[in-house]
């Protein structure tokens, strides 16, 4: 018996290195993968000062993947990027988070459906919102939304055809 696909969502950052690589290679890491919101940059929240800014998206599955399967393709994504988990909240080469999974609620150490701190989070629900706007409502605000700015996407931008250039 094959297992039910759902739809789920998964962020993922980088402010160290090739922040557009790391976010690329990142997705091939994730099964099923059907939509990638647009490249947002932010600055860090949390961590130790002097950090360089994030480059943020969220990936869409229409995966029958578990909530724990995916974290483990996340940590996977993580360890080939070469993310040391030295310094809580610190810089990054990739940090794959899952958001949701389908209307799953997980509560375990070291996973909890939906991510705890999403909602507080506009590096999360300015993608997400890209997305899944009905999923977001209105618990997105200006105040959230100051922060975060448009860096294009991982196909390149309208006006340019490539990030950066």
């Amino acid at each position: 018996m094959q297992a039910l696909k759902r739809k789920a969502f998964v962020g993922l950052g980088s402010n160290l290195g090739d922040r557009l690589a790391y976010l690329r290679a990142g997705l091939t890491y994730l099964p099923d993968v059907i939509a990638v919101s647009p490249v947002y940059e932010t600055d860090p929240v949390g961590g130790p000062p002097g950090q360089d800014r994030y480059l943020n998206i969220v990936a869409e599955l229409w995966s029958s993947a578990s909530a724990r399967q995916l974290l483990e393709a996340g940590r996977h994504a993580e360890a080939a990027a070469g993310r040391a988990r030295d310094l809580h909240w610190g810089p990054r080469t990739l940090d794959v988070d899952v958001l949701l999974v389908g209307d799953l609620t997980v509560d375990q150490p070291d996973l909890q459906i939906p991510h705890p701190r999403m909602w507080e989070r506009g590096f999360v629900l300015v993608p997400l919102a890209d997305l899944a706007p009905e999923l977001v409502g209105d618990r997105l605000t200006a105040a959230m939304r100051a922060g975060v700015s448009l860096a294009g996407a991982l196909g390149g931008t309208p006006e340019t055809g490539a990030l950066g250039a």
